[in-house]
């Protein structure tokens, strides 16, 4: 498992994201075979599994994918939207989002300091909560394969 190595208070944000890289780097180093988390749920605490609830490998490849955008930050927005197109950007959707950008502005510069902190706040349970699931993902690969502690 890997060691945080360095120290930040405890609900800074970089503490949450460095807890995050770590958790899902020990995940991959864990999970030989993905394939084996295929059609698995995460435990539901006594609920019934709802159907068209994502299995542990579509949380396996989710976690990395979003573990690169920690690690390494983001795509540029036209490559992120090039990206989630499959390559095909539609110039209708650029001209109607530029305009909401446009709207967002204006709205944005009336509580800037109450925006920062409610995105912030999110971004924050957002990555615990996926910290929780990165953790939970290992634990049941390793109760599958035998290595549970």
């Amino acid at each position: 498992m890997q060691v945080l190595a360095k120290r930040y208070p405890k609900n800074c944000l970089l503490a949450v994201m460095d807890r995050y890289s770590a958790v899902v780097h020990n995940m991959e180093q864990e999970v030989l075979l993905p394939s084996l988390l295929r059609d698995l749920q995460l435990s539901t605490h006594g609920h019934q599994v709802q159907a068209g609830t994502p299995d542990l490998y579509n949380y396996f490849t989710m976690l990395k994918a979003i573990c690169v955008d920690v690690d390494h930050g983001l795509l540029p927005r036209e490559e992120w939207q090039v990206k989630m197109a499959g390559g095909k950007a539609n110039m209708a959707e650029n001209e109607a989002a530029e305009t909401e950008e446009d709207e967002e502005e204006v709205l944005g510069q009336l509580n800037l300091e109450a925006q920062f902190h409610l995105h912030l706040s999110s971004l924050h349970h957002i990555l615990t909560h996926l910290t929780l699931k990165a953790e939970e993902v290992t634990r049941i690969y390793q109760e599958i394969t035998g290595q549970a502690m």
